[in-house]
């Protein structure tokens, strides 16, 4: 994998979805990737699972993110998820979610390296695609491992990291330690992702100078404003970003919608309540916006609101 001055969406649960990583796609991502997958539930057939990690032509390059506390069950679901053609499957051990954490998944890999290891080497052995490791700092300050992990998991098999730069115990709280990063960048010799408050031209370039990362993953930064990517996208190629007009963020919205429905039925009107917010977030005539999509029951009338809202 050539990762180098790539620009990655994250792998965000509950909202990184095909609707939302197509467009992003679209608008400059060069690699996007699944929500995360329960590794377990990959292994009993469930369909939800299978949904989740489920790739289309017009997403990729894309990995998909399993996530896990068991080496056997992960390998056995990184072969079954490889049928889907991911760039890559990536390990999740930076989720700080209580249910996840208190099952010894996600970032409470961190707390046992030697596992963490077992597990990467496992899944490396069971096909033939690249593993990436997502990670955080450390369990919480007075156990800031990050650095050891990473040598860990490269020795085990690891193709690349992704580094968020703040501890399980922080959450999504304060600002990114890039310092922490670049520890993480100088212990290995894989290529690392530098992840954490990415949310323009200037905190992207902020993030390669201070950490020495080989590419950069936006996430929170990106919701409501996937021309975050074309902004990035711009800044590397040395060209002028132009800001989405009103019209043009109204069709994004529109096709986010649209893609939404197509893929979940039902379901999509309750769900793009939160990416409509996200959108219209800070706009004249926001909060009555928000206030009255809660009682649509229709599309159609999502989109008239949308005209009113947008012009």
């Amino acid at each position: 994998m050539d990762i180098r001055n790539k620009i990655f969406l994250a792998p965000l649960a509950g909202t990184a979805d095909y609707a939302f990583r197509v467009i992003c796609r679209r608008l400059g991502a060069d690699i996007v990737c699944s929500e995360m997958v329960s590794a377990k539930a990959t292994l009993y057939g469930d369909r939800k699972s299978a949904e989740l990690a489920y790739l289309r032509d017009d997403e990729r390059p894309a990995g998909i993110q399993l996530f896990g506390s068991e080496p056997d069950v992960m390998a056995k679901a990184a072969e079954r998820v490889a049928v889907y053609r991911p760039l890559y499957i990536d390990i999740n051990m930076g989720c700080p979610v209580h249910k996840v954490f208190a099952n010894g998944e996600g970032s409470a890999l961190m707390k046992d390296i030697p596992k963490a290891a077992e597990i990467v080497r496992a899944v490396a052995g069971a096909t033939d695609i690249p593993v990436g490791v997502k990670m955080r700092l450390g369990v919480d300050d007075a156990s800031r491992n990050a650095p050891a992990l990473a040598e860990a998991v490269e020795r085990a098999g690891a193709a690349f990291l992704t580094v968020h730069g703040r501890t399980r115990a922080q959450m999504y709280a304060g600002k990114a330690d890039l310092a922490g990063i670049a520890e993480v960048v100088r212990a290995v010799s894989i290529p690392v992702v530098g992840n954490g408050d990415v949310t323009d031209a200037s905190s992207a370039a902020r993030m390669y100078e201070l950490t020495g990362c080989a590419a950069v993953m936006v996430g929170r930064g990106a919701l409501g404003n996937p021309w975050v990517f074309r902004e990035l996208a711009c800044a590397r190629e040395g060209v002028p970003f132009t800001p989405p007009t009103n019209e043009e963020k109204k069709a994004v919205v529109r096709e986010h919608l649209t893609r939404l429905v197509e893929t979940k039925g039902a379901w999509a009107l309750p769900e793009s309540r939160k990416h409509l917010a996200w959108y219209t977030k800070g706009m004249p005539g926001a909060a009555a916006f928000r206030s009255r999509i809660n009682t649509v029951s229709a599309l159609g009338e999502i989109y008239a609101l949308l005209d009113e809202l947008f012009g």
